[in-house]
């Protein structure tokens, strides 16, 4: 038996609860959705049709329903960020990003720009955004602010693109932030792998949706504790 190895798990564990206790514990906290749509998820959608292999997306889905699932069960404010790109937000320096200067991916009013798997309830907020980060030029900040959110719980796609960017403006701008590992998806493992090793060093901490919702729900019966 490894027992280097147990210690190093057990020390992990801890670790990570230390950290979810500093991050979620008496804190007011939203679940961020990043660009769960068709374009950026579907095998028919714009970024799959550029032989880019999406698959990721189709195996964190159960994680993400999961932690949704939970959120909505201990009243967590679920926030989806929407991608949405036309000709007035579509800048020549945004779209210098194609070869040929023209953006296939999320059109407003396209199939391509609707949610993938996932679908805010009546009373959940969403907000569009026309760049990587959701702060940039969004009412998201408002948003938060008027919730009184202190921590993003960050989840969707892809992990080092809008979700990081994300990410980095919300820890820039005070928020505490906690990536799920396991409800996030990139186009290759390492572009994701990377994004887990930044946030977790520089930007926040990371987690798996099993560990917070585990966390929420000892949370609930901690306060159904009698006092003595």
């Amino acid at each position: 038996m490894d027992f280097d190895l147990i210690r190093t798990i057990r020390h992990k564990k801890v670790n990570t609860l230390d950290k979810l206790k500093e991050n979620l514990e008496l804190k007011n906290t939203a679940v961020i959705v990043v660009d769960v749509q068709n374009d950026y998820c579907h095998v028919e959608g714009a970024i799959a049709k550029t032989g880019i292999d999406v698959s990721s997306v189709k195996k964190m889905m159960p994680n993400l329903h999961s932690l949704l699932q939970s959120a909505r069960e201990h009243t967590i404010p679920v926030i989806f960020l929407k991608t949405n790109h036309e000709k007035a937000t579509d800048s020549e320096v945004w779209l210098s990003r194609f070869k040929d200067g023209i953006n296939p991916i999320c059109h407003t009013g396209s199939w391509g720009a609707e949610f993938f798997e996932v679908a805010p309830l009546p009373d959940e907020i969403v907000v569009k955004k026309h760049r990587y980060s959701g702060f940039i030029h969004t009412r998201l900040e408002s948003v938060l602010q008027t919730l009184k959110i202190e921590t993003l719980v960050m989840t969707g796609v892809s992990t080092n693109l809008c979700v990081e960017s994300t990410a980095r403006d919300g820890f820039m701008l005070d928020y505490r932030i906690v990536l799920m590992r396991d409800a996030c998806a990139a186009f290759s493992q390492e572009e994701h792998d990377m994004t887990l090793k930044t946030v977790d060093t520089y930007f926040g901490m990371v987690a798996d949706t099993k560990e917070v919702i585990s966390f929420w729900q000892q949370q609930v019966k901690k306060s159904l504790q009698p006092v003595t």
